[in-house]
């Protein structure tokens, strides 16, 4: 009896939000979570039993109970930060882990059948030891990674798989936590990445601190004055206020520090605030065209990738940049998810899209530190430089410094800059050298894989000795009892139920909306509140389903 064939999985796993599609009937298809929402926040709380909540019940949280709540976690992947919740300490990658979990289990559910591999999704300028880390969170989660592809190709194969056309395009992503840029041609079957860059600290996330940080500032309040659940709450309260700009000026009334506040916000005023910000998209758009050797006008197309994109401002500065309107008949939140599905079928060669050849680049460059003119130590010597096609092998020949030298010392490095100490680290070796009595040369060759992973290769030149490195795949600092010490910690943790999700998500989210009104308002929903869970303690499911679907409708009519 013939096997039946896994299923192909692609997930994106963003700072705000996480998705996952499946390729299935000649085509990619999102897979809704236990809310039947395909959209499942990148937030993980814990509740006061000690059970985890992940998704749409954590994002609530993040307002109720801000201390016991993580968002934005991808922003840390690849650094020692630990995230302190309900007394449990959680890694970047732990928690990346419990959401990649969650989608893994949606979609268990949803297709009926175990699923072990997908194909991730990760920033283009994620580093050697970001890229690392994310596999390590599928891991944990029980997912073996296919294939890391960059955000941008992934929304290009979606994309250009659509349009089925040849041009030359810029996509725009601007997500919650990163933002990338990259410059494709399309010649079907082949499309080909021409050049990619990005920010790795610049998102929706930080538009929303601006006005945060404005808003108090009017209100002359310093953030160490208000307590963590208020400061919160504004926050939330402010994101709100972004997303609805576009549809006018907008008012905010609040009064988690004492006396009720009022603040304004309209397009011109939001444009000041986020002034630096949106200077700081043009420095990746213009690095990505110079690269590509391409002026704005030489492309045919933009298309926005994002949620972030959304924003009335970012898409008149992106107008106003290449005097052309983007597309926007694509979802900017899905089309990453859905080109990773694609991905996972072109590699497992799926007929509907085998003849699809998608080149990517390697988004920065890699060298080793080196002594410059009259031995001037720490300079950055390139190897692969960046927007380079991928899969990739270059080699540099190096001498050692001095004839009695028994051995030579390889620090690998990624970044733009001449220096090595402004550079990221990768790792070291050291090689040995024959004593010779005379300077030696040797030839450094990198490797780099389509998962934008390293290896490098040393050849001694006399006597022809070589030494192959591989940089190990594990993260950096994480020895094979860390590791296993994670694998144990998640193991350990109490999931919230899946088929609970949906009353514990409305609960969390009367529960934030009674924090975020006043007055009557807050009488009515605090009244809902006792309501349902008056409900819940009938345990009767038709009820409850019916109460659950008639009090979301009111918070949604309420924009709570």
């Amino acid at each position: 009896m013939q096997e039946a064939t896994p299923p192909l999985l692609g997930i994106d796993l963003g700072t705000t939000n996480s998705l996952i599609a499946v390729w299935r009937a000649g085509r990619a298809e999102l897979i809704p979570n236990a809310l039947g929402d395909c959209l499942t926040p990148s937030v993980v709380s814990v509740d006061e039993d000690g059970s985890i909540l992940v998704g749409h019940a954590a994002r609530a949280r993040l307002t109720t109970h801000p201390e016991r709540s993580a968002a934005a976690f991808k922003r840390f992947m690849g650094s020692d930060k630990r995230f302190e919740l309900g007394g449990q300490s959680f890694s970047p990658e732990e928690l990346s882990a419990l959401v990649l979990g969650t989608l893994k289990q949606d979609a268990e559910a949803w297709l009926g059948c175990p699923v072990q591999e997908a194909v991730i999704s990760v920033p283009a300028y994620f580093s050697d030891e970001q890229r690392k880390r994310t596999c390590f969170a599928a891991e944990l989660a029980g997912l073996k990674v296919q294939r890391l592809i960059n955000e941008p190709t992934a929304a290009a194969m979606a994309y250009g798989l659509h349009e089925q056309q040849c041009e030359r395009t810029l996509i725009f992503d601007l997500g919650g936590g990163t933002f990338d840029v990259t410059v494709l041609e399309y010649a079907l079957p082949l499309i080909e990445v021409h050049a990619s860059t990005g920010d790795n600290f610049l998102g929706g996330e930080d538009f929303t601190a601006a006005l945060l940080q404005a808003c108090l500032k009017d209100w002359q309040l310093a953030p160490a004055a208000i307590d963590a659940q208020a400061l919160a709450s504004l926050g939330d309260a402010l994101e709100q206020l972004k997303r609805q700009l576009g549809e006018g000026p907008q008012q905010l009334t609040w009064s988690g520090a004492g006396e009720p506040r009022e603040w304004s916000l309209d397009e011109a005023r939001a444009q000041k605030i986020w002034e630096p910000l949106l200077a700081r998209l043009r420095a990746p758009i213009e690095q990505a065209l110079r690269d590509a050797r391409l002026n704005p006008r030489d492309l045919d197309s933009l298309v926005l990738v994002g949620g972030a994109t959304r924003m009335t401002a970012v898409q008149q500065l992106v107008a106003t940049l290449f005097g052309r309107l983007p597309y926007r008949h694509l979802d900017p939140d899905t089309i990453v998810a859905l080109g990773a599905a694609t991905q996972a079928a072109c590699k497992a060669r799926e007929q509907a899209i085998e003849e699809i050849i998608l080149t990517d680049v390697c988004p920065y460059t890699l060298g080793i530190a080196s002594l410059r003119g009259e031995g001037v130590s720490g300079a950055f010597s390139p190897i692969i430089e960046r927007n380079t096609v991928i899969p990739a092998s270059r080699v540099q020949r190096f001498y050692s410094t001095h004839p009695q030298q028994s051995a030579v010392r390889i620090e690998v490095y990624q970044g733009e800059r001449p220096w090595v100490r402004d550079n990221i680290f990768i790792e070291a070796f050291d090689v040995a050298l024959p004593q010779t009595g005379a300077i030696q040369a040797l030839d450094v060759r990198f490797s780099y894989d389509i998962n934008g992973l390293l290896e490098v290769d040393v050849t001694l030149l006399e006597g022809g000795g070589r030494h192959a490195h591989s940089i190990d795949r594990s993260p950096a600092g994480l020895g094979a009892e860390a590791r296993q010490a994670s694998h144990a910690r998640l193991a350990a943790l109490k999931i919230h139920p899946r088929d609970a999700l949906p009353n514990r998500t409305l609960s969390a989210r009367l529960e934030r909306a009674w924090v975020q009104t006043l007055g009557e308002e807050r009488e009515r929903i605090g009244a809902w509140l006792d309501e349902f869970n008056s409900v819940l303690g009938g345990q009767q499911p038709q009820q409850i389903a019916a109460s659950r679907q008639r009090l979301n409708s009111a918070l949604d009519e309420l924009r709570l």
